[in-house]
């Protein structure tokens, strides 16, 4: 009998041991599934933020690329500026030369005028001159012709 109790404590012990480890593996496939579910919701939650990681980076390529644009035509405008004060440059050159040209011809043309107004008045005096001669010739034949 003591064997069929040892053999009955054995398969007991065995049986103890078997729900142990069935009991263990059954914790250790829970925690399986736990780690398992844990792990998925961590990996959803990296490609949540991964995902709003790529929108941000999509927004700055977008901000990067307004940037970009508005230095382009700030630029352009910055040209199209420096060509207009260029025109500008160039037109007020050109009028300050026709302002000395004008100047110049204004200076010729009172010389012009000087000379004529001189000229006129010599014919003057010498018309003055002649009809005092004439006068005086008159006078002469006038007196001849009395005598």
């Amino acid at each position: 009998m003591a064997n069929d109790k040892i053999g009955r404590e054995q398969l007991r012990l065995e049986a103890q041991k078997t729900r142990d480890n069935a009991e263990s593996e059954g914790r250790v496939d829970e925690k399986d599934r736990r780690l398992t579910e844990e792990s998925r919701v961590l990996d959803e939650a990296a490609r949540g933020e991964a995902e709003q990681l790529r929108r941000l980076a999509e927004e700055s390529r977008e901000i990067h690329e307004q940037h970009r644009e508005a230095l382009e035509q700030m630029r352009q405008e910055r040209e199209e500026v420096r060509h207009a004060a260029e025109a500008a440059r160039e037109s007020a050159e050109q009028a300050r030369s026709a302002a000395e040209d004008a100047r110049h011809a204004t200076i010729e043309a009172v010389r012009a005028t000087a000379d004529i107004l001189s000229a006129n008045l010599e014919q003057m005096k010498y018309l003055e001159e002649m009809r005092r001669v004439s006068r005086e010739v008159q006078d002469l034949i006038k007196k001849a012709g009395s005598n």
